[in-house]
């Protein structure tokens, strides 16, 4: 049972603000009682958008701060946007539209660079980059890790984390000494779809019961996530919009408080620097 005063924070998912369940997928997850989110932006082709340039992505951001702003109204708490290119993006430029792998390099840098200028604003909270999490050849390999850097820079710049979609692993050390070699700590990297244990970056893990109930025993900074996808061809995909509240809930009936509190209310403050104590108004 969730309590009046425990915040309930879903770390990583997506919202399709045009086709498909949206703001009904926010009601969901608030009915079982979540409280906070970090939506991130949907892959820009997703949205209908095939960028040639870094300036083509800004309707995919300015879309996706809309529906957080809707998002927000739902919520006892609130929600807030994560901007950037996914990694995937790269595979799509080079093997299906015939760009170099340099050229989709500056492409995707480009695209951090405008969601860079959102968080500097005020608009969004942090950035999303990445690799890919599926063999590639090195071109496009040393190509990703250069856009991934690019976001790290901009991360030191304005002081926000940086959360990252990336291959499988227990250690992701090389990964945030880069981080820390520009300027960012390591605590504001951010490993999305993680398991339960991880060196280097915070794991946001995927809210499976192994993977929480392991994270938990660890007593490490950790956070909780759907990757819910909203799209209208997998309906549920990956974990549905009402779990994390469900796993929350879980947690709590077998004695996890520390590591409920651990991940919604200490972690995020000290990743995101945000309060979802005092943004906390439930009804």
């Amino acid at each position: 049972m969730i309590d009046d005063e425990t915040p309930v924070l879903d770390n990583h998912l997506h919202l399709d603000p045009d086709n498909n369940r949206g703001i009904d997928a926010v009601r969901d997850f608030a009915h079982m009682g979540g409280t906070h989110m970090l939506v991130v932006n949907k892959p820009s082709w997703h949205l209908g958008v095939e960028a040639d340039a870094g300036e083509d992505f800004r309707p995919v951001f300015e879309r996706t701060i809309e529906i957080v702003a809707d998002a927000s109204d739902e919520l006892e708490g609130r929600a807030w946007p994560v901007l950037g290119v996914h990694p995937g993006l790269i595979s799509r430029l080079v093997d299906e539209r015939g760009y170099a792998p340099d050229e989709a390099r500056e492409i995707m840098q480009g695209g951090i660079d405008v969601a860079a200028e959102y968080v500097e604003s005020g608009d969004a909270l942090a950035l999303k980059s990445g690799r890919p999490h599926y063999e590639v050849d090195d071109a496009v390999w040393d190509a990703s890790n250069a856009v991934m850097r690019r976001a790290f820079e901009h991360g030191a710049e304005l002081d926000c984390a940086v959360q990252l979609h990336a291959e499988g692993s227990e250690d992701l050390t090389e990964v945030t000494d880069w981080a820390e070699d520009v300027g960012l700590p390591a605590h504001r990297v951010v490993k999305h779809y993680a398991g339960g244990r991880l060196e280097g970056p915070i794991p946001s893990v995927i809210s499976e019961k192994d993977g929480l109930e392991l994270a938990a025993e660890r007593g490490e900074p950790f956070l909780m996530e759907t990757d819910y996808i909203d799209d209208p061809d997998r309906p549920g995909a990956v974990l549905g919009p009402k779990t994390v509240p469900r796993r929350v809930a879980w947690l709590l009936e077998n004695g996890h408080d520390e590591a409920v509190r651990n991940a919604h209310v200490e972690t995020p403050k000290r990743v995101y620097e945000i309060d979802t104590e005092t943004t906390l108004e439930r009804a």
